[in-house]
């Protein structure tokens, strides 16, 4: 018997938990009328922030990878398909030309290709394979995912990943990381960051969970904790972390950009901003935005000038929290509550006119999705997006909640991954061309 990888081993022999054999019901409504609507989510591309910190030394470390679990298998939106046999001729499929193969095998959504590496030896030196990785990256993304990162010490990190399309959850070994006392940055075009305590001494690192690969960013010129935002540049080969401007004890700290081109932290102006609400980013169509009371409204920066701008944009009345969302293009969405006590609140979602600069109303979480996603009034909630997709999850629930922009529709995604309470998540788009270089 050759020996395979232990991830061909692990993905040929995928034992499903019994968590699997319970079939979730995704309930969807769109929000224009009281009817049913079972459609399928469209793809995305971008990121999401989290407060986050620094680096001081570059390590570049690349481990063999493991393998991915099968966890859950969901219920489909639509009705079940079962495809017919076809005959297929083994005389004509065995003499398939390589570069066909590859072009057939790299259109395979990432978590397939694990299942098929048990198939041969070959198969299972797939992704050491130039002409395969040459192939995948030209084809676009399969569909969005959710990932979700936990750590609980003195534990390994544990790391789930959903896809839209699968309606599966996939385990991702994460046990290749440093043992730091790390948390999740976000994600872009195939890379995940996270930043953390290594010791005393702030670290930001950028992994590929599918390749096991990770290394370390150099330090900032100034090295405190900071909002994090990674950028992925997929034409170029390249990504960018942006650390905003922040105020360290009496200091004004600048804007500070990573470009993985040179490897080098560059010092950008200070925003003119002096009272900014944490954690409340987005970044969409080379621009970030973050929510500011002083001056009320949003503070813009350009990443090709380096500059800010300030959007004298008002928040709606009575908002009590806001969550910016990035969406296609120029498209900038806020999410937040209206109301002061639990029976008159509600979830809204507004859409900035960029020529009135003003939120327009475009859709409200219908008030039995919002009474289940939030029980008590004073609940927390976290909610982030990429292209026109929404996700909210709160800390005493066991799922979240997906809005499609366009199609107007509601829908429950279930879970193991997600009943952890200390869970971090970001949509995440696998990849296995997604350099850390």
């Amino acid at each position: 018997m050759e020996r395979l990888g232990f991830w061909g081993l692990l993905m040929g022999s995928v034992e499903k938990s019994s968590e699997s054999r319970k079939l979730v019901a995704c309930d969807e409504e769109s929000s224009s009328s009281t009817s049913s609507s079972k459609q399928p989510s469209p793809p995305l591309k971008r990121s999401l922030s989290r407060n986050t910190s620094p680096s001081r030394q570059q390590i570049v470390v690349k481990t063999k990878p493991r393998g991915l679990e099968e966890e859950t298998t969901v219920a489909s939106f639509g009705k079940p398909v079962v495809a017919a046999d076809v005959p297929m001729e083994e005389g004509i499929w065995a003499m398939l030309p390589e570069d066909l193969l590859n072009e057939i095998l790299a259109r395979l959504p990432p978590f397939m290709i694990f299942r098929i590496r048990s198939v041969c030896k070959k198969w299972n030196l797939i992704l050491q394979d130039n002409s395969f990785l040459k192939f995948h990256s030209n084809v676009s993304s399969h569909g969005p995912c959710l990932l979700t990162f936990w750590k609980n010490s003195p534990q390994a990190p544990q790391c789930s990943v959903f896809s839209l399309p699968l309606k599966t959850w996939y385990k991702v070994p994460f046990t290749f990381l440093p043992s730091w006392a790390f948390w999740l940055v976000g994600s872009s075009g195939g890379l995940v960051c996270f930043s953390g305590l290594d010791g005393l001494t702030f670290r930001t690192l950028v992994c590929n969970p599918l390749m096991q690969s990770w290394r370390t960013l150099p330090s900032m010129h100034y090295n405190q904790q900071r909002q994090l935002i990674m950028v992925v540049d997929r034409s170029e080969k390249s990504f960018k972390v942006i650390a905003t401007s922040d105020i360290y004890g009496d200091k004004s700290l600048p804007t500070e950009v990573y470009d993985s081109k040179t490897d080098k932290w560059s010092l950008h102006q200070i925003m003119p901003a002096v009272n900014l609400c944490s954690s409340k980013m987005a970044y969409c169509d080379s621009r970030l935005y973050l929510e500011t009371l002083s001056p009320l409204g949003l503070m813009m920066y350009r990443l090709d000038t380096g500059q800010w701008e300030h959007i004298p944009a008002k928040f709606p009345r009575s908002l009590l929290d806001g969550y910016l969302v990035a969406g296609t293009q120029k498209r900038l969405f806020l999410v937040g509550r209206i109301g002061l006590y639990s029976t008159l609140q509600s979830m809204r979602i507004w859409e900035l006119d960029h020529t009135k600069v003003s939120w327009v109303e475009i859709s409200r979480m219908p008030p039995k999705y919002f009474r289940a996603l939030l029980r008590l009034s004073a609940e927390r909630f976290e909610c982030f997006g990429q292209d026109n997709l929404i996700c909210f999850t709160s800390w005493n629930q066991g799922k979240g909640l997906l809005y499609n922009v366009d199609k107007k529709i509601w829908s429950w995604i279930s879970g193991c991954a997600l009943q952890s309470c200390n869970s971090q998540v970001c949509f995440y788009e696998p990849r296995f061309d997604a350099s850390v270089h």
